[in-house]
């Protein structure tokens, strides 16, 4: 039994591609589909275990990755601080326009920067700079785990403002077109993104594009139709 059954019962090996080789002292692995909270378990797994198999860490190629939301950038947060526990590293050799600026948005490009392996719990980067500069990144890199913390609680904020948008405009379109609440869109929402084996963020784009834009697909509009009806259902 799959530790996460995805909506619909996708496969997540449908969706997202992983491929690891070893490069040395570290594992290199090259990602292609979807990041999103169907895939991330099936990410993380794969992600833990090249960096069991590195002594030094992990290097990503994200340049094929289509989409990556809060879940897939939690998850490789995760890993990271994981890396950073057993003395590695996890860094971001390439990444596709998608994933920069989901880095951009939550401040998190400098986290996997290229970096060398941690010399006596020291990370170093592989920027050739003014050795007063490379001093102030090192005592930078020496935060205490509650500035970590601290850190990672303004990411986890940041980052949920990325795909958060137009599922608010989706949900507002449902509670202008058939007087649901708030709530209720929002199961409307997830009930027609399950019955359609549609990721939530590519139907709350198609419903705000479909105001004034190409309307939606029937079979679309029909379970649209049938949740709100369900929704609106006397108990």
């Amino acid at each position: 039994m799959p530790e996460h059954e995805p909506p619909g019962g996708v496969d997540p090996s449908a969706l997202l591609q992983i491929v690891t080789r070893p490069a040395g002292g570290r594992t290199v692995v090259a990602v292609s589909g979807e990041i999103d909270i169907d895939t991330e378990q099936t990410m993380q797994r794969a992600l833990r275990l090249a960096l069991a198999r590195s002594s030094q860490g992990v290097d990503l190629d994200l340049a094929e990755v289509g989409f990556c939301d809060c879940s897939g950038l939690n998850t490789l947060l995760r890993v990271r601080r994981t890396a950073l526990a057993d003395g590695k590293t996890v860094t971001v050799r390439t990444a596709s326009p998608g994933v920069e600026r989901l880095f951009a948005l939550t401040g998190t490009s400098s986290l996997f920067s290229p970096v060398r392996a941690p010399v006596n719990g020291v990370i170093v980067h592989d920027w050739h700079e003014h050795p007063a500069a490379t001093h102030d990144r090192t005592e930078e890199n020496e935060v205490s785990d509650e500035a970590e913390e601290l850190r990672l609680e303004v990411v986890q904020l940041k980052r949920a403002m990325v795909t958060r948008p137009v599922i608010d405009l989706a949900r507002g379109v449902l509670m202008a077109s058939f007087g649901l609440s708030a709530e209720d869109a929002w199961s409307v929402l997830v009930d027609v993104s399950q019955h359609t084996n549609t990721k939530l963020h590519q139907l709350a784009e198609e419903l705000v594009d479909s105001v004034n834009g190409p309307p939606l697909p029937d079979h679309v509009k029909q379970r649209i139709s049938t949740a709100v009806a369900e929704v609106s259902r006397p108990v």
